[in-house]
């Protein structure tokens, strides 16, 4: 239990939750903090201290950890006007989990070395309930001396985690993989959905493509079409999950990727345009597999 010194916790929303409980779990005193201050009032009932500021986060902890919605939050709560390097001790150690830019996960590890602090990028890939059950996978960028010691606690909420390279290949990772997830949903949507009009049963067309070479994790882990799967958003009305807006966002930053790298994604780039059309009408806050009903309301055009 030696080990065991407080852990900062800032961003505790749907995937910040169960990633800051998974340490209390592991015997980690937390010291927590989100905007929003109903966020935090669990993790009071459950002994942790709650603050007022990341900046007063960074004065009690000098292991945090920050699970944010975009680059301009993370910018935000590490250099804004009570932001962690505000108060930041000599030799913390500074893990992001957000999904952000590779080139603002940069920007901000400059600024943590200044003030002769460790910043690693560390994305992660498993949504909701990977983070519920602590099984999430962590994709690690920084210095690579430094990986053990995110190591330590990454694996109290995550069951990989593998070391990419220097900071921003977290990120790198994350976004190629969530691009190809999205692409991978809408294309399961399709056929599920062209399926169905053809007379399939649902069941039988999800249970054919899981044994054929069209499987991938959106058919046979988080299937789109409501009454196929229990326990994912589809059986919920979409509620829960990965968000729409969030999956246009790392879409978004696929994108800028792209641009900058001079790649050709050409793929990658309509299934961006799918959930930006998505969010304008309405699905916004739905679950990103609601693709599937997305294309249902479409179909008479």
């Amino acid at each position: 239990m030696a080990s065991k010194t407080p852990v900062g916790f800032i961003g505790l929303g749907n995937m910040g939750n169960p990633m800051a409980k998974n340490l209390v779990k592991h015997g980690y005193p937390v010291i927590a903090y989100d905007v929003f201050p109903e966020a935090c009032k669990e993790f009071q009932d459950l002994g942790a201290q709650v603050m007022d500021s990341p900046a007063d986060v960074a004065e009690r902890a000098d292991r945090i950890i920050t699970m944010l919605p975009s680059s301009p939050n993370a910018k935000e709560v590490y250099t804004g006007a009570n932001g962690i390097l505000k108060k930041v001790k000599k030799g913390s150690l500074l893990i992001d989990s957000s999904t952000i830019d590779p080139a603002v996960s940069k920007e901000l590890a400059k600024a943590v070395e200044k003030m002769g602090a460790v910043f690693m990028d560390a994305p992660v890939s498993g949504g909701v309930g990977a983070a519920r059950a602590g099984n999430l996978t962590f994709m690690v960028g920084g210095v690579e001396q430094e990986f053990d010691a995110a190591k330590e606690l990454l694996t109290c909420m995550g069951s990989n985690v593998v070391y990419c390279g220097e900071v921003g290949t977290g990120q790198a990772a994350k976004i190629c993989n969530n691009m190809l997830l999205a692409i991978s949903m809408i294309g399961t949507a399709e056929a599920m959905n062209l399926g169905i009009r053809l007379g399939l049963d649902p069941k039988l067309l999800a249970k054919i493509l899981n044994m054929s070479s069209g499987r991938c994790w959106s058919s046979d882990t988080y299937n789109p079409v409501p009454g196929v799967m229990e326990g994912v958003p589809s059986a919920n009305n979409y509620q829960g999950g990965f968000g729409t807006t969030l999956m246009a966002k790392d879409l978004g930053l696929a994108q800028i990727s792209a641009t900058n790298t001079k790649t050709p994604v050409p793929l990658g780039s309509q299934a961006h345009q799918i959930y930006r059309m998505m969010c304008a009408k309405g699905y916004a806050l739905k679950d990103f597999s609601a693709v599937f009903q997305f294309l249902r309301e479409e179909e008479t055009l």
